[in-house]
């Protein structure tokens, strides 16, 4: 009898510690165990670190290490190179989380070679939401202080053949859902509207810098919420 009346206690209070913890974690945290992981892409003469404020963020938030992937390439490159990358960076993180798709947040010349994986190299097939902040969507005459130098910040100016054929047809293609976040005081786009993107939630965040846009926590909240 004893024995018996032990069992029911311990059965008790294992359901009462999984009640408890079950409370303990927050809504934010119960749904990012649900969420997409990310995939962060630095734009020119930058590395993986520039995210490391919004990344704190997204922990802040409930996600997890295992759920946020920023990574550093070689910028110099072609963006055609770079975009060959992202896929099987994007592959590698869908193996390791065993998520069918990822989330992709992107910065300045990040969103040339994201959108060419995304046109090009079947991406759509494996990114739910895509997010461009202060994106050299349509190009900018400032690369030309690098044009000469780099093939990536070639492609980056306005006009190139690249971005010519980067624009043709449809801007935002497949079910992917897609943001533009841009500033109307960015010194690095020229016009500021070249981050504008056809077909995809474009919002304007007000005077905020080109190398700030990927670092605003207000910024922060919007795309968090969008691809949430």
């Amino acid at each position: 009898m004893q024995r018996h009346k032990r069992r029911i206690a311990t059965a008790v209070s294992a359901v009462g510690a999984s009640l408890l913890l079950s409370l303990s974690l927050s809504p934010t945290s119960a749904q990012a165990a649900d969420r997409n992981p990310v995939v962060f892409v630095h734009g020119l003469s930058s590395s993986a670190s520039s995210w490391n404020d919004w990344i704190a963020d997204f922990k802040a938030d409930g996600y997890t290490s295992a759920q946020l992937y920023a990574w550093s390439y070689d910028w110099s490159k072609s963006n055609v190179t770079t975009a060959q990358q992202l896929s099987t960076q994007i592959k590698n993180v869908l193996a390791q989380t065993g998520a069918s798709k990822v989330d992709l947040v992107v910065h300045s010349m990040g969103a040339l070679n994201s959108r060419y994986y995304l046109k090009n190299l079947g991406g759509t097939a494996y990114v739910d939401d895509f997010v461009s902040t202060a994106g050299v969507n349509h190009g900018t005459t400032t690369a030309s202080w690098c044009s000469w130098l780099y093939t990536s910040c070639a492609e980056m100016y306005t006009g190139s053949s690249f971005l010519t054929s980067l624009n043709s047809g449809d801007e935002t293609p497949g079910s992917v859902s897609y943001a533009s976040y841009w500033s109307n005081c960015d010194d690095s786009l020229t016009p500021d509207t070249t981050a504008i993107l056809s077909g995809a939630t474009n919002v304007g965040v007000g005077c905020i810098s080109h190398t700030e846009m990927n670092n605003d926590h207000g910024v922060y909240e919007q795309v968090r919420d969008f691809i949430a």
